[in-house]
């Protein structure tokens, strides 16, 4: 997370439905479902239930009995990243899948139904990062935010900010607010004035193993507890915490390898 990044909603529920372009959810998709549980159950408290099983075996991540997230399990034909994912808010999936088509994305999954939950997509934009559409039936997306154990935050690391948050713009309706400064490119997304999602370009720091991807950041109570506990549980640290204008952060990676940041919020 840079400091350019803005503040998500804190302290209180969403509302029941999430207005289009909204980030809404987050799903991981692993090998060892089980595993992988466990691992989030002793990091942020998690409790898991049953979720809609179209992709295969599916659970939903509960905090105080509130859905905050989603782990699936890779299809074993689909070679794909263990990583997490964030959904976007749509009233029209089969709309805004053709729209990412037309402005130079893709679409990999769908759009198909995840009866009764909703309707939903997984694309990817132009540059190649991964992200998935979702149109709200029962299950509206992320109950909860502002607690620790709830995410907090979404950032594109891409090569270039400008072409990439124009993508998203067109397809989800964004305003922009970009960072004036010589050596750093960065872009703050805006949906009815409040900032939901950060665009950084990184230029050739773009991982190559990795290429323009999407992080997640979760909310935590004390980051170095938080990031002793990662590593007590088998994952490990990518970046050691740091502190910045909007809070202390850390990356991390679960035990597969799935990374997401860590955020403990200022005071």
């Amino acid at each position: 997370m840079t400091d350019a990044r803005g503040s998500a909603r804190h302290n209180g529920e969403w509302p029941a439905r999430h207005a289009p372009g909204t980030p809404c959810w987050v799903s991981l998709m692993v090998h060892g479902l089980d595993a992988t549980q466990e691992f989030y159950q002793a990091l942020f408290g998690w409790e898991f239930r049953p979720g809609p099983q179209q992709l295969g075996p599916y659970v939903r991540a509960l905090l105080d009995g509130h859905e905050v997230a989603g782990i699936g399990v890779l299809p074993p034909d689909r070679h794909l990243p263990v990583a997490w994912t964030p959904y976007f808010a749509s009233s029209h999936v089969d709309q805004t899948a053709e729209t990412v088509r037309s402005c130079g994305g893709t679409i990999g999954v769908g759009p198909l139904d995840a009866s009764p939950a909703g309707r939903l997509a997984i694309g990817s934009d132009p540059s190649g990062a991964v992200f998935g559409i979702w149109q709200a039936a029962e299950h509206t997306g992320t109950a909860v935010t502002g607690v620790p154990g709830t995410p907090a935050w979404n950032e594109l690391t891409t090569f270039e900010s400008a072409s990439v948050a124009k993508f998203y713009e067109t397809v989800f309706g964004y305003d922009e607010e970009p960072v004036v400064s010589a050596d750093l490119d960065y872009v703050t997304l805006h949906l009815d004035g409040r900032p939901v999602a950060g665009v950084y370009g990184a230029g050739s720091a773009v991982p190559r193993d990795r290429g323009p991807h999407w992080t997640t950041y979760f909310t935590v109570a004390d980051l170095d507890d938080a990031v002793e506990h990662v590593v007590h549980l088998g994952g490990q640290v990518l970046k050691p915490p740091r502190d910045g204008s909007h809070g202390r952060t850390a990356a991390v990676a679960d035990p597969e390898g799935a990374r997401f940041s860590l955020l403990q919020q200022p005071s």
